[in-house]
């Protein structure tokens, strides 16, 4: 604590206890005039302490910044016998994306990183099962090194923006760490009703009224992106982060495959896609256009129960929606509304929301053009996050790095998601 701090925390101490003693003096036999010098005295006090209270505070923060300087210039100094001095503030953790960047420029040569180093690096390694990949993820030998792992949670963010189908708040999204199939039981029950009950007869137990249970599969299918090199001269010399770059290409062809697979995927070693496992709702009349009466049936094709979910909606293509935007009600109203903004209202169609997905197919002959319905009904399976190996020795003395992920997804009830199907 320097001397000025000190001196004038006494200073504050000692007007408090003025303050208090001039207060404590004015009493019921004080008379006026003395009673007005004590509150004077008192002001004048407090006064004083408001502006030590100022300079307290100035100094305080002085002392601060003179400290941090101090910690700064400290960080700068050798750290041992055997290394040189470093530019690095003390203040500043070592990142895993500085040491990665460094062991790359270094052509993969770890010696050319201290031990702190290479154990920070040994800490950001992910392992991949060989099925996954055929290089051994996190080993020396076989060059599977991952990015840093920040890149990890940019690739998410970048498939949600590709396609509606990954997006949690549209679909039922459940995540696992393992690649286990989950089982997911489903019945369906409304066929079924009571009965009215006659006095004295007994109840049927003839396994007429038994509930039938079924169940669907969400297993773990692989999508991948193939390699992307790029040299080692690039790598030295380009001032930004390479990884980040192509990282983003990655997640760009990552969400594409995986938006398109929920959307018409088969189901036959791929998920089985939302457009093909919905319900037939309503075949339109034309096989090039879609009527607003048609919508109108497509909606009440829904039972009311899922059309009352927060997760009732539309979907189609872009290329559709232009369609749609055109059709008119019996009193010239557009079916489509716009939203507001102002009040976070989404533009809907005949009272509900809608998403746009591209991998929907078009207005065409045969075609499912658009489906409607609850879909929290439909479960998308992720396993773990998005993976991405960066290797070195394969492609050496260049760089590669490719991108997968495991996912499925399937649909509970048909009867909760139907679909247009053009004529």
């Amino acid at each position: 604590m320097s001397a000025r701090l000190k001196a004038l925390q006494e200073k504050r101490e000692k007007l408090v206890a003025d303050g208090r003693a001039a207060l404590d003096e004015i009493g019921s036999n004080t008379d006026d005039s003395r009673a007005a010098e004590l509150e004077q005295r008192h002001d004048t006090i407090m006064t004083e302490y408001d502006q030590i209270e100022k300079d307290l505070a100035r100094e305080e923060r002085m002392s601060r910044i003179e400290k941090d300087a101090e910690q700064r210039r400290a960080g700068k100094r050798p750290i041992g016998p055997d290394t040189e001095a470093r530019g690095q503030d003390e203040g500043e953790a070592l990142e895993y994306r500085g040491v990665f960047h460094k062991m790359l420029a270094a052509g993969g040569d770890l010696s050319e990183l201290d031990k702190e180093e290479r154990a920070l690096l040994k800490s950001g390694l992910v392992k991949i099962d060989k099925e996954e990949r055929m290089q051994t993820a996190g080993t020396t030998t076989a060059g599977g090194y991952t990015v840093p792992t920040e890149l990890a949670g940019f690739i998410d963010k970048a498939m949600k923006d590709w396609g509606p189908m990954y997006d949690e708040d549209i679909c039922t999204v459940v995540s696992t760490t393992s690649g286990n199939p989950i089982k997911i039981p489903t019945v369906d029950d409304t066929a079924k009703s009571a009965g009215t009950h006659t006095e004295g007869t007994q109840l049927t137990d003839d396994g007429s009224e038994d509930v039938t249970f079924g169940q669907k599969s969400l297993d773990a299918y692989i999508a991948d992106t193939e390699w992307i090199k790029w040299s080692f001269e690039l790598n030295q010399d380009s001032y930004f982060a390479i990884e980040t770059l192509l990282g983003a290409l990655l997640g760009e062809r990552l969400g594409r495959k995986g938006n398109a697979w929920l959307t018409v995927g088969t189901g036959s070693s791929q998920p089985q896609g939302i457009v093909p496992a919905a319900g037939l709702g309503k075949t339109a009349a034309s096989a090039t256009a879609i009527a607003a009466d048609e919508l109108i049936d497509l909606q009440h094709s829904v039972n009311a129960a899922y059309r009352r979910s927060p997760k009732c909606r539309w979907m189609f293509a872009d290329s559709t929606l232009q369609a749609i935007r055109k059709l008119k009600d019996g009193q010239g109203n557009y079916l489509f509304q716009m939203g507001d903004i102002r009040v976070g209202a989404p533009d809907t169609l005949l009272g509900k929301p809608f998403s746009i997905n591209d991998d929907v197919p078009a207005i065409a002959t045969g075609n499912r053009s658009a489906v409607f319905g609850d879909f929290s009904r439909y479960y998308v399976r992720r396993v773990g996050a998005p993976l991405i190996g960066v290797v070195r020795e394969r492609f050496w003395p260049d760089l590669g790095i490719a991108g997968l992920i495991r996912l499925d997804g399937e649909i509970g009830q048909s009867g909760a998601i139907k679909a247009l199907v053009q004529a």
